[in-house]
């Protein structure tokens, strides 16, 4: 085993020669739209991201899924089709899968992929003075929470599926052609969740900017009105001393920086001297943003994540 669970990292490697390793992983969640078929792109694109996010390539996907006895059949068979849909464009092979009844439909995928032993970005490798980008707006959670309860306005609704469904392989590319630092995707904790465990695996302290922080075009909207997910209070809560907000940074912000992502970006870490690179080579795979959102600084006390 070269990467276990010891910093909590994306997903686990073992080497199986000198030049070939496989990374794995699972990750499956009750749905977070209501179309079948965008959950189905949704909730494979998240678990593909895991991957991506420690520099492999998907090689094989299995599917997890939980039905209940009364939903038809055809359901079920749209969000199977929008899985397959993500496995196909990360050019994995779909192998099979298990499903079991339950009272709560649920779907995501087992994922094993490849990688070269000495290639591996883990969450661990951040230096003081590093860079950190971003690949994807935030507010997914608050997209996710307002379509809920019926209050994401009908034109956005198409536009923040298309972003949770958008795979981070274009982002993994880019983030192995300037060899960067380290790297995670930011899911269920949030930025700061997400950024706290890369701080601590590195030993040093993310320091991001909130003013600079990509957001969803109604996220801002959506979290002053609090309809921002569950995770939010929960992450900020869980991370405690260890997060730190500065005076005068805007509250809605604040909450979008700790909120769950449902697939959100890749939070990459690199050299100060190939940032430039790094925004370049992501322009050129068409990520949904590429914006440097803070940077590395030295372990400050408790202090793992700030927010200024």
């Amino acid at each position: 085993m070269i990467v276990g669970a010891e910093t909590l990292d994306d997903a686990g490697v073992v080497r199986l020669t000198p030049e070939l390793a496989l990374v794995q992983t699972l990750d499956f969640f009750p749905p977070v739209v209501d179309d079948p078929l965008w959950f189905g792109r949704i909730a494979a694109a998240n678990a593909l991201s895991d991957v991506y996010a420690m520099g492999g390539t998907p090689l094989t996907a299995m599917n997890i899924v939980g039905w209940p006895q009364e939903l038809p059949p055809s359901v079920l068979a749209q969000v199977l089709r929008g899985g397959a849909e993500k496995i196909a464009e990360a050019g994995a092979i779909l192998v099979g899968g298990h499903s079991v009844r339950d009272k709560e439909v649920k779907y995501g995928l087992s994922v094993t992929g490849t990688i070269h032993p000495d290639r591996i970005t883990t969450n661990a490798g951040a230096r003081v003075g590093d860079v950190l980008v971003l690949t994807k707006p935030l507010g997914m959670g608050a997209a996710a929470t307002a379509m809920k309860l019926d209050k994401l306005p009908a034109e956005w609704i198409e536009p923040a599926c298309a972003q949770m469904a958008h795979l981070n392989k274009g982002a993994a590319l880019a983030a192995r052609a300037v060899d960067c630092r380290a790297a995670t995707d930011v899911t269920g904790f949030g930025l700061m969740g997400h950024g706290r465990g890369m701080a601590e695996a590195s030993g040093v302290t993310l320091e991001f900017q909130a003013s600079a922080l990509p957001l969803f075009p109604v996220a801002a909207e959506l979290a002053a009105q609090k309809l921002t997910s569950g995770g939010a209070t929960r992450t900020r809560a869980f991370l405690g001393a260890t997060a730190e907000i500065a005076p005068g940074v805007d509250a809605a912000r604040a909450q979008l920086a700790f909120d769950a992502e449902t697939s959100g970006g890749m939070l990459i870490c690199v050299a100060a001297d190939r940032v430039d690179r790094l925004l370049a080579e992501l322009a050129t795979q068409g990520t949904p943003c590429a914006v440097v959102v803070g940077r590395v600084v030295a372990r400050q006390g408790e202090v793992r994540v700030r927010l200024a």
